[in-house]
């Protein structure tokens, strides 16, 4: 059984790009590979060949993944999700209380996950301990260097 992913407008749009991208420009580009690669002679000795067909490979796994992901994806009304707790497309408002260091996270599906621009996935350690939570609550996480206690600040739809 497959699992639902849940994105934004915005992130299915993306997966959708890169997708057609694989399949429409990619594909071809591997098939165009394998043939000038089986042009140049002997296939038991032909490395480019070799590479080609494995990068082909590659290629279709990818292609492959995307389209269950595509299809399994859910898009959010986000005007529609509830603020009291932290859920999927909430933004969050954290405090570490070892530290006082305040931090706001956006949780999102793993393919749209971007530290930089403060989106944390969901499946993340992080992510995982914050679901459910409300504002007010303390979320103890353990993360690779031990545990964190977080104090969420805020919830909202952002």
């Amino acid at each position: 059984m497959s699992k639902v992913s849940y994105y934004t407008e915005e992130g299915l749009k993306k997966l959708k790009a890169e997708l057609d991208q694989l399949r429409d420009v990619e594909r071809p580009k591997a098939s165009q590979a394998i043939a000038e690669a089986r042009d140049k002679g002997d296939l038991s000795e032909n490395a480019e060949y070799d590479a080609a067909k494995e990068a082909q490979g590659m290629l279709e796994m990818r292609i492959s993944k995307l389209e269950e992901v595509v299809a399994n994806a859910r898009v959010i009304d986000e005007s529609q999700l509830d603020t009291s707790k932290v859920l999927i497309h909430s933004s969050v408002q954290l405090k570490n209380t070892k530290t006082g260091q305040k931090m706001t996270y956006k949780l999102v599906a793993q393919s749209e996950a971007d530290l930089k621009t403060g989106k944390i996935s969901v499946d993340s350690p992080i992510g995982k301990g914050l679901l459910g939570k409300k504002a007010g609550d303390k979320a103890e996480i353990e993360v690779p260097n031990g545990n964190i206690i977080f104090e969420i600040l805020d919830v909202s739809r952002d």
